[in-house]
């Protein structure tokens, strides 16, 4: 009969092997509990308009045309697509979010290069908060993501300038959840990014729109996640045994 028969997690394995998890797991050492520490007692400051915290990220965008005209929404009937598409390249998205005052950025680009890392970072400090003493900066570990990449798109005098007003926080390697940035990705994959979008213009249009709703209505990020929930919730990440 059916459901009678259990198979045990050795039989299961045997029948699938194709079958496995896949995750990004962190190296036990100081160096990971370091920067994630540094994260962390960063978003636990109280805001200071003088030295905003700003979160960093990028990703890519497929852009797919239709090869053939949708059918329409009617009632009681979601719009339909037909399977076939064409591919008209990628584009890359820079997001830039102020999570304790609502705000966010971001810019559609056709590579994420050095030189478009150093623009992004020249926006930064020159538009967004001119008047700040030092902007500080999370993002990940991607080799662009450096000061360095400023020397390269910049003569060496106005990369110092723009160098002088940030500061950079790194998540550590395989700790990219600590980047609430990824949030805020995940959220505009969620309400804009979810169909197919053919065009770069039409992807800039409809990502300004999504931006523009989300700061006026001044959506926050609640991030209640502190060292002290680390600690002890991820010991197994400390290499010392006295958290133990």
């Amino acid at each position: 009969m059916f459901g009678r028969h259990c198979a045990t997690g050795a039989q299961k394995n045997e029948l699938k092997p194709w079958l496995h998890q896949q995750w990004c797991i962190p190296e036990v050492n100081g160096a990971f509990v370091a920067a994630m520490e540094d994260v962390l007692d960063l978003y636990a400051e109280e805001y200071d308009e003088k030295r905003p915290k700003v979160n960093f990220d990028e990703t890519s965008r497929q852009l797919i045309a239709d090869t053939r005209a949708p059918v329409e929404v009617g009632c009681g009937r979601p719009q339909r697509y037909d399977y076939e598409y064409e591919r008209k390249g990628t584009r890359n998205l820079f997001i830039f979010c102020e999570p304790q005052t609502g705000w966010r950025h971001v810019e559609v680009t056709q590579r994420r290069t050095k030189t478009d890392f150093a623009h992004q970072m020249k926006w930064l400090v020159e538009e967004r908060y001119p008047e700040a003493e030092v902007i500080r900066v999370i993002l990940d570990n991607l080799n662009t993501h450096a000061a360095g990449s400023l020397y390269e798109a910049f003569e060496p005098w106005e990369a110092r300038r723009i160098a002088k007003k940030l500061e950079f926080h790194y998540t550590p390697k395989h700790g990219s959840w600590l980047n609430m940035a990824e949030i805020e990705l995940s959220i505009l994959q969620r309400q804009c990014l979810n169909r197919r979008i053919a065009d770069e213009e039409t992807l800039k249009r409809e990502v300004a729109a999504w931006e523009k709703q989300r700061n006026n209505a001044k959506e926050t990020i609640d991030w209640r996640f502190s060292i002290t929930d680390a600690r002890e919730k991820l010991k197994r990440l400390y290499p010392t045994n006295l958290l133990r």
